[in-house]
């Protein structure tokens, strides 16, 4: 009885693994496919939903095989080695033999897969994480004011004025400024307008609101770029670095002391801003315009070449970027890289427009009328003053006697 008992539980014993591996073999994604007939099974559609990636290489390579249709001119004979769905899996993985008499850039592209991953990152992050960050500034600047409360002139307003800026550069500022506004609020509402717009006001109000706005984003964005030259050709000398910035950094610019650094006309943060719009306003323009004049003007994959050539996307650990782009690629990362930018350049803007108006006393008045008080250009751009006195001394001293 003992060793029938035994010999039942070795038995037992050696049985478990063999159970565990049966269990184990359907676990291989091709045998769970097959028992599908090599479509999608659920645990696809499941990490779909959760984001995850999957290999869809089942259905990319499934678009059919010429070769094994019957000849058509036999009884049961076919046109072709190909189903619908096979023929229309071939067209959105860019497999299928497509041409076209229209010779204009992707006409012979009828379905553009990665079209979903830019919707659903338009759509997700870009949206989300953009409107934070704006909020977060407005939330930031409200709180500077409470804490910090306005930058007063230390020695109160003078009778004195000095000449800040011409009318020419007062028509440049509030061109690149007026411009971009616009610019911006009629790409928030294009970007936002389905979500935020159209449940409180309606499809057919947003219809014209959205008609307006893109009509004004177009036209408008001529006036942006023409102001971005003027007030580069301008202030550009102005806003090289020197020595002062160093010194202005280190003291903080003065902003949370009564002390402000010697600055020249234009001061360390005033430059690093000068620069953040030329900068972004450029990338925005050169996107911009490509979004203008559809598959015209291809830029990202020549620039993935040299990122690629020079080795950057692998120094963050990343495989190397696709050189080679549809039309429709092309444009989907202008419109993206367009959107990225123009956030960042409104939240440097939106702490440009508080120093100059409630952030600070008489920032206004050089933009405003183009005479600053004396006191307050003394106190923040003291060494633009003394070049002033000196350049207006020297004119005094050359200056010929009237008859």
């Amino acid at each position: 009885m003992v060793q029938r008992f035994i010999l039942l539980l070795v038995v037992c014993l050696l049985s478990v693994p063999v159970a565990g591996a049966a269990q184990e073999a359907p676990s291989v994604d091709t045998d769970i496919r097959a028992a599908t007939g090599g479509a999608q099974t659920l645990e696809d559609i499941l990490r779909r939903q959760r984001g995850e990636d999957i290999d869809s290489g089942f259905r990319s390579e499934a678009v059919g095989d010429p070769s094994i249709a019957a000849p058509s001119t036999e009884q049961l004979g076919t046109l072709g080695g190909a189903s619908d769905p096979e023929l229309w899996r071939a067209l959105r993985y860019g497999s299928a033999n497509v041409s076209s008499q229209v010779k204009s850039p992707g006409a012979d592209l009828l379905v553009q897969d990665g079209g979903m991953r830019w919707l659903t990152f338009r759509d997700g992050p870009l949206r989300i994480w953009g409107g934070y960050f704006l909020v977060g500034v407005l939330v930031f600047l409200a709180l500077f004011y409470l804490v910090r409360g306005r930058i007063r002139i230390e020695h109160g307003r003078s009778d004195q004025k000095i000449t800040r800026f011409k009318a020419v550069e007062r028509f440049a500022h509030w061109l690149l400024a007026g411009s971009f506004i616009l610019l911006g609020l009629t790409g928030l509402i294009s970007l936002f307008g389905r979500k935020g717009f159209i449940p409180w006001m309606g499809r057919d109000a947003f219809a014209i609101l959205a008609e307006w706005s893109k009509w004004i984003h177009n036209n408008v964005s001529w006036g942006f770029m023409l102001g971005l030259v003027m007030v580069f050709v301008m202030w550009v000398i102005h806003n090289l670095p020197d020595k002062t910035d160093i010194n202005w950094f280190l003291k903080g610019g003065g902003i949370f002391g009564k002390a402000h650094p010697p600055a020249k006309k234009f001061n360390a943060g005033q430059k690093l801003i000068f620069w953040s719009v030329i900068v972004f306003g450029v990338s925005i323009s050169a996107t911009g315009l490509a979004l203008l004049f559809p598959f015209e003007l291809p830029m990202f994959a020549a620039t993935f070449q040299k990122m690629n050539a020079l080795g950057l996307p692998g120094l963050f650990g990343y495989a190397p970027l696709p050189e080679a782009l549809t039309p429709h690629a092309e444009m989907q990362l202008s419109q993206l890289w367009h959107a990225i930018m123009a956030f960042v350049m409104m939240g440097i803007i939106l702490a440009h427009i508080y120093i100059g108006s409630v952030g600070m006393e008489g920032a206004y008045d050089a933009m405003g009328t183009g005479e600053v008080d004396l006191n307050w250009a003394k106190e923040h751009h003291s060494l633009w003053v003394e070049e002033v006195e000196a350049e207006a001394g020297k004119a005094a001293e050359t200056a010929t006697p009237a008859e």
